[in-house]
């Protein structure tokens, strides 16, 4: 794909209908925002507000907000919008104009989610999964404008969810909870620990349904070779609802997953002349090379999806990163750990995004590039906290921001982690 097109076939391919990991269809619809000078947008500024601030459990641990996003981060992110400063002014504008942080948003909850390949069916799974993105809207919305109507529209959507699901159902049941489960954890620990409106009885229900609904699948895996982007995204969904519970049991089981399937979904020459299976699995060598798209020669950097394509390819990369932010401010460098594997993969996927030649030898020679989301979040780890050169990541980012559109489990993360160091 030609460098200087891929922002515009990127939002087409998003705003129409993004392939699910399944293979499988959701639509997220998008509103596309008319220019400033038509006047056909009011702009709030985010006004002066006193900073948000942390606080920490004294069982778990856990610091709060702390679920992919925290205070001082945020309290950063005001200050840059304020001063107009960007790309945080206009990820600002994108946000705001977008339909998810519209206070006419009406949730559409279903007792039962039930999810299967290619959308067939999708009783609540769309509704689910935008609902999710309109509650970590709104209450972004919230801690940047301090309007009640904001936390008040994130506290509805969440119960009216947490009053009537029972249960995911289908073959694609298992990341349908863990993109809702991921998105709608960010909103409420946000609302939880920032707003002091939500009804106890309410938040207690809510703290329910993801106990019984969401926790038990996100964190049950996969039973291993379904595509790796799969668990990856569960396992964001059990991080963040772990944290949000201060489950700290739950949160290091998770952690633990990580570390096996991370390693299992993006290959280093120092992993043998195999890549590692993934957890839960055995695989024969034919098996496993299947498993790899068919892919031989194995290089650094190399994703389990490559082959198939960079869409659930970043998928699986996002992912990862938002377990090791949220890790991250709660005290745990996964970052580290994973330094090598991760940086690795966003270099050489993004060198092709870049418009890097592809070798004969790669995939048959043929790649289905559009990485997405953009991968804001690692390369603000690496690149402004660890001041990590990566060129190519560099240039696919600063080219794609701000970031977006928001859908399943990404959603506003130039605003929320460009050249954030907090």
């Amino acid at each position: 794909m030609a460098w200087a097109g891929r922002r515009g076939v990127m939002a087409a391919l998003m705003g129409l209908a993004l392939l699910a990991a399944s293979g499988g269809l959701l639509a997220f619809s998008t509103k596309t925002p008319e220019g400033e000078a038509a006047g056909a947008w009011v702009v709030e500024p985010i006004p002066p507000a006193p900073p948000l601030t942390e606080s920490r459990d004294a069982d778990s641990g856990f610091a709060h907000p702390g679920v992919l996003v925290r205070s001082e981060q945020l309290n950063f992110v005001s200050r840059k919008v304020r001063a107009g400063e960007e790309p945080w002014r206009s990820a600002w504008l994108a946000m705001q104009r977008s339909q998810y942080a519209e206070l006419s948003w009406r949730p559409r909850p279903v007792s039962t989610v039930d999810c299967g390949f290619y959308s067939q069916p999708d009783s609540g799974c769309t509704a689910e999964a935008e609902d999710a993105v309109a509650a970590y809207t709104q209450a972004l919305m919230w801690c940047f404008t301090r309007d009640r109507r904001y936390a008040e529209k994130a506290i509805g959507i969440l119960d009216a969810w947490s009053g009537v699901l029972k249960e995911h159902t289908n073959a694609n049941a298992p990341l349908q909870a863990g993109w809702a489960g991921a998105t709608f954890a960010r909103a409420a620990e946000l609302i939880k620990h920032t707003y002091t409106g939500w009804h106890p009885d309410r938040l207690a229900r809510t703290e329910r349904m993801f106990r019984t609904v969401y926790l038990p699948t996100v964190l049950a895996g996969t039973n291993g070779s379904r595509a790796g982007n799969w668990e990856l995204i569960m396992l964001d969904a059990a991080v963040g609802i772990s944290v949000f519970l201060d489950d700290r049991a739950s949160f290091l089981k998770a952690i633990e997953q990580w570390r096996l399937r991370l390693r299992a979904y993006v290959y280093l020459s120092g992993d043998g002349p195999q890549p590692y299976a993934p957890p839960g699995d055995v695989l024969t060598k034919s098996q496993l090379v299947e498993y790899w798209g068919g892919q031989n020669p194995l290089v650094d950097g190399l994703a389990q999806e490559t082959c198939r394509d960079f869409l659930h390819t970043g998928w699986g990369l996002a992912a990862a990163a938002h377990v090791a932010e949220t890790a991250w401010i709660q005290g745990r460098d996964l970052y580290a750990e994973a330094r090598e594997r991760l940086t690795r993969a966003l270099e050489f996927h993004t060198g092709f995004e870049l418009g890097k030649p592809v070798p004969p030898w790669l995939c048959g020679g043929r790649l289905v590039t559009g990485l997405a989301p953009s991968p804001e979040i690692a390369f603000n780890h690496y690149a402004t906290r660890m001041g990590l050169d990566l060129p190519n990541t560099r240039r696919v980012v600063e080219a794609d921001r701000p970031a977006g559109p928001a859908a399943y489990f990404f959603a506003w993360e130039t605003l929320t982690h460009a050249g954030n160091p907090n």
